[in-house]
C-alpha cells in the first residue's frame, strides 16, 4: 500500500510503499477511500507540542473507507461496511473518565495518526470499537472532515451548553468553524462569525452567521460588547492573540471554549474582570463516539453541508503549505479513490 510517512520532523512527507497491515485481536483493517488534512496533522509531522509521536508514523485522524478484514473477536463490523476512524483510537473502556461518558479524556487513550499510523494511507488498522459506522447517504468525502473538524466543533458547544437565543461567537471560519456556524445555528444561536478574510467571512453569511467581525479592522471585543458580548465564543483560530480578543468580549456568565492547539503561546486572563464577571475559561478536546454519531446523523438528515477541496494523497505536502498561508477555504480531503 501506499502512505504519506514523517520520517523526520519538520521534512516533507514521503510517500513510500508498506506492507498492508495485519489486524490484530479486536482490531479492521480499512481500505481508505478519504482522509481529511487537519492542523493537528500538521503539528503531529512538526512535533510542535509537548508529547510528541514517534517517527516514523503516518498522520491522519479523519480517514474514512471501507472495512477489509476482521480481527478476531470483531462481530459487529462487517466486511465492505463504511466506518470513520477518528482522534480517540482506542480508550481504557475502565476509568472514571471512559465510565463517566468523558472517554476522551482517558490517560490511557490513543490517538489516531499520532499514538498510531493514521489514514494518509491506502489502508489502515482500527480498534473495532471505536471505528464509527458511517450512515447511508454520508459519502467518505464528506464523512471525512466530519470525523475530527465537525465532532471537535459540536462537542464545544455541548461543553458550552448553548442554547437558543444566546450569542455564540465563533473565530476562525476554517475548516472547523465552518461547521461551528451551521451546529451554533442548529441550537438556535445567534453567531457571531469572526475571521481575517474577506473570503470566509462571506462563507460564513452564507452558511448563516448572523454578525460578521473583521478581526483586521474592527475590535473583536468591542463589537462582540457591543451586540451584548457573547454567552460562549469558540477559540478555533490557531492564533493566541484571537483568545484574548474573544475572552475580552464575553457577556457576565459567558465561557471562552477554547478548542484550537497553538503551537506556541499562553492566554493572559485578567483575575479582576473574571472573578467580578463570573466567566469562564475551559478546553474541549474533540467528541466521543456518541458526539460523532449524533455528527452522522445530522449530516445524514441534510443539516449540514461540508465545504471541501479534493486533492490526490501525493500532493500532501503542497497541501500543507496551501493550510499554512491561509488559503485554503474550509478543509482539504485527500481522495484516495481516486488514486486508483
Amino acid at each position: 500500500m501506499k502512505a504519506a510517512v514523517v520520517r523526520e520532523f519538520g521534512e516533507p512527507l514521503v510517500i513510500e510503499e508498506r506492507p498492508d497491515p495485519e489486524p490484530g485481536p479486536g482490531q479492521v483493517r480499512v481500505r481508505v477511500e478519504a482522509s481529511g488534512l487537519c492542523h493537528t496533522d500538521i503539528h503531529a509531522a512538526h512535533g510542535d507540542w509537548p508529547v510528541r509521536p514517534t517517527p516514523p508514523f503516518v498522520p491522519g485522524h479523519e480517514g474514512v473507507g471501507l472495512v477489509e478484514k476482521l480481527g478476531e473477536g470483531v462481530t459487529h463490523l462487517a466486511v465492505g461496511q463504511r466506518v470513520a476512524v477518528p482522534w480517540l483510537g482506542r480508550a481504557c473502556g475502565r476509568c472514571e473518565h471512559c465510565l463517566s461518558g468523558w472517554e476522551t479524556l482517558c490517560e490511557s487513550q490513543v490517538n489516531t495518526g499520532y499514538g498510531c499510523d493514521g489514514g494518509y494511507a491506502e489502508k489502515m488498522l482500527a480498534w473495532a470499537d471505536f471505528a464509527q459506522p458511517v450512515p447511508e447517504g454520508v459519502s467518505a468525502l464528506d464523512a471525512a472532515p466530519l470525523t475530527c473538524a465537525g465532532v471537535t466543533t459540536y462537542k464545544a458547544l455541548k461543553v458550552a451548553d448553548v442554547r437558543p437565543a444566546q450569542l455564540v461567537a465563533i473565530s476562525g471560519v476554517g475548516g472547523l468553524g465552518h461547521l461551528a456556524v451551521q451546529y451554533a445555528k442548529i441550537a438556535g444561536a445567534t453567531v457571531a462569525a469572526i475571521d481575517v478574510t474577506d473570503d470566509k467571512l462571506a462563507l460564513a453569511r452564507e452558511l448563516g452567521a448572523d454578525i460578521l467581525i473583521d478581526a483586521r479592522t474592527q475590535d473583536v471585543g468591542a463589537e462582540l460588547k457591543r451586540h451584548g458580548g457573547a454567552h460562549a465564543a469558540l477559540a478555533l483560530a490557531v492564533n493566541p492573540a484571537a483568545f484574548e480578543a474573544l475572552n475580552s468580549g464575553l457577556r457576565r456568565g459567558g465561557q471562552l471554549v477554547m478548542v484550537a492547539l497553538p503551537a506556541h503561546g499562553t492566554l493572559q486572563v485578567p483575575i479582576f474582570d473574571t472573578v467580578l464577571n463570573g466567566t469562564s475559561v475551559i478546553g474541549s478536546i474533540v467528541g466521543t463516539r456518541q458526539d460523532l454519531a449524533e455528527v452522522f446523523q445530522l449530516h445524514a438528515e441534510g443539516r449540514t453541508q461540508v465545504i471541501r477541496e479534493t486533492r490526490p494523497l501525493t500532493a500532501v505536502n503542497d497541501c500543507i503549505d496551501e493550510v499554512l498561508s491561509g488559503h485554503v477555504k474550509a478543509r482539504i480531503v485527500f481522495d484516495l479513490d481516486a488514486e486508483g
